[in-house]
């Protein structure tokens, strides 16, 4: 009986496949085919590596992966499903706190590292750049000169990729994270030790009646989370209907709003 993967991208899942530390090669591959750094990284240490109940049961914690290189570079990554509406500036937000925390009091500003963030998105969010994978640094804006590389976000757009280009390793992590049992994913993971790698553990931690708890708290949590986006943004929309129609008292019949605005009739007596 075929095991049912769980979904890579589930924060929870992305954490235990690219965070552990009984599998970094899985994320030096990720990292060198995001990055692609001059020298290719060989080694990193991960500072965070806690996964307590507490934080898989909490909506509001962040899953996410901090590593250091083992030449101080500082590497933050983020697995987010969902549209906020906010990543752009949680993404500098989470770089200078990764950048920050670095600062001790004690070292001079000059020896602060290169800080870099991924965010690995299963959302469109730059509609601009066709590519699903774009990274930003700090230029002039006339000339386009790099200032300094100091900081470095990555956004990778999942539904952004159409077909896997087996050339570019990224490409082939995407598709594993958009659909590990795809056929393509299937033949080319023979050819990729550390695809192969992650696609083995992700079968171990899918039947695993812990992890399976787990997965199942942490899209209960998920799902409890956005179902309070979505009513937070109902609450807002409804009452700026509201404004609307209080506008419109004395100008048009209540028949009208009523029309224009889908609030009842009920509502409008109200104002």
């Amino acid at each position: 009986m075929c095991t049912q993967l769980f979904d890579p991208k589930v924060d929870y899942v992305f954490k235990n496949l690219f965070g552990s530390e009984k599998h970094p090669r899985i994320l030096i591959s990720f990292l060198n085919a995001c990055i692609k750094p001059k020298e290719p990284i060989v080694e990193v240490s991960l500072k965070n590596t806690e996964l307590s109940k507490e934080y898989i049961e909490d909506s509001f914690s962040r899953l996410d992966i901090l590593a250091k290189t083992s030449t101080g570079e500082i590497i933050n990554i983020e697995m987010q499903r969902a549209d906020e509406r906010n990543m752009i500036k949680r993404s500098l937000y989470y770089w200078s706190k990764a950048f920050a925390s670095e600062y001790q009091g004690k070292r001079e500003y000059s020896q602060l590292p290169r800080t870099i963030c991924i965010n690995v998105l299963d959302f469109v969010l730059i509609y601009e750049e066709e590519n699903f994978h774009n990274k930003y640094l700090i230029q002039n804006a006339k000339n386009n000169n790099v200032l300094t590389d100091t900081l470095e976000l990555h956004f990778i757009e999942i539904p952004k990729m159409r077909d896997i280009d087996e050339t570019d390793m990224l490409s082939v992590w995407v598709g594993f994270l958009e659909d590990p049992n795809n056929e393509q994913v299937i033949h080319i993971e023979k050819k990729f030790e550390e695809l192969q790698e992650a696609k083995e553990e992700l079968a171990r931690i899918s039947r695993d009646p812990q992890q399976a708890e787990n997965y199942r708290m942490r899209e209960n949590a998920r799902n409890d989370r956005m179902n309070a986006l979505l009513s937070a943004e109902e609450k807002g929309e409804r009452k700026a209907k509201m404004e609307i129609a209080r506008s419109l008292k004395g100008l048009l019949s209540d028949e009208i709003i009523s029309e224009k605005t889908g609030l009842s009739m009920e509502d409008l007596k109200k104002l």
